[in-house]
């Protein structure tokens, strides 16, 4: 059975119509929801940008959520690099 308590670390790029839907805060709100540590942030190319940190099982859920995205987002692709957990963050943040 894989450990689903140890800490990983992911970079996240979403891409699609999520740009005016509020996809930062509600991302921000569900990782909160989850424990993650992290930020997120807008991207030139009108993507969105995520790093989060946290037990496997929660950032395989919170993945999961990029995918459908809230209300009114058409997520065209949601690519993700994992990392090795960096410790270096603290709470969810959205960053301007």
């Amino acid at each position: 059975m894989p450990d689903t308590g140890k800490n990983i670390h992911v970079h996240v790029f979403v891409s699609g119509i999520v740009q005016g839907v509020y996809f930062r805060a509600h991302a921000r709100d569900k990782a909160l929801s989850l424990g993650l540590n992290g930020w997120v942030k807008n991207t030139d190319d009108g993507r969105v940008e995520i790093e989060a940190e946290g037990p496997r099982d929660k950032i395989n859920d919170f993945i999961l959520w990029c995918h459908k995205g809230p209300s009114g987002a058409r997520v065209a692709g949601v690519d993700v690099t994992e990392g090795t957990p960096s410790g270096s963050f603290s709470g969810f943040r959205i960053i301007y």
